[in-house]
């Protein structure tokens, strides 16, 4: 799993570049635990879900790392398929608010999360931009808890709009909003 390019050096001497997902998903649920609040069973099931995901065509990751290697930061994410249980979950409510065409040709960010210690410096944004300029999709969607939070803040300025709130997964106890943006993402 490779990102066409290569490193680059972020503040605080993070690198963003790309990164090997599958052979690190223990560290990087550690970074999803903390930025999250995920206790151990959950970080269980999600490495199951990262590993199956990580094998979908297209899928790609982009890590943060300090320099000593460590992962403070990670995003991945796939094209879109109509088939995959996220579309299905969020598909009645996009074609309620006459959004479903947004399941098609685009690219899903899957997870994106910052170790609270390197958030709100521009590492979260960082890696949503670098893992969107390499998609051939012209837009990505992407689901957040549907409240007021720097990420959603992140995303709007980015260019991302709501699509679809409130909506509702099975497992999950707070609602999410599905956002929508068209590619390459706006930039400061």
């Amino acid at each position: 799993m490779r990102l066409p390019g290569h490193a680059h050096h972020h503040s605080d001497d993070i690198v963003i570049g790309p990164v090997d997902l599958s052979a690190r998903v223990d560290e990087a649920l550690a970074v999803q635990a903390v930025a999250f609040g995920l206790g151990a069973d959950e970080v269980a099931v999600r490495r199951q879900i990262v590993l199956r995901h990580l094998t979908h065509p297209g899928a790609r990751a982009l890590g943060a790392t300090t320099p000593s290697g460590g992962l403070v930061g990670f995003v991945y994410g796939m094209p879109n398929d109509r088939t995959h249980w996220w579309s299905t979950v969020v598909e009645p409510y996009l074609r309620a608010q006459g959004h479903e065409s947004w399941l098609n040709d685009s690219f899903v960010i899957t997870e994106l999360h910052v170790h609270p210690r390197h958030q709100n410096r521009g590492v979260g944004r960082a890696l949503i931009t670098g893992i969107t300029d390499g998609a051939a999709e012209p837009r990505s969607i992407l689901s957040a808890i549907d409240t007021d939070s720097p990420a959603r803040g992140l995303y709007h300025s980015l260019g991302y709009v709501d699509l679809a709130r409130q909506v509702l997964f099975p497992s999950a106890p707070m609602p999410y909003a599905v956002m929508g943006a068209p590619l390459p993402l706006r930039r400061r």
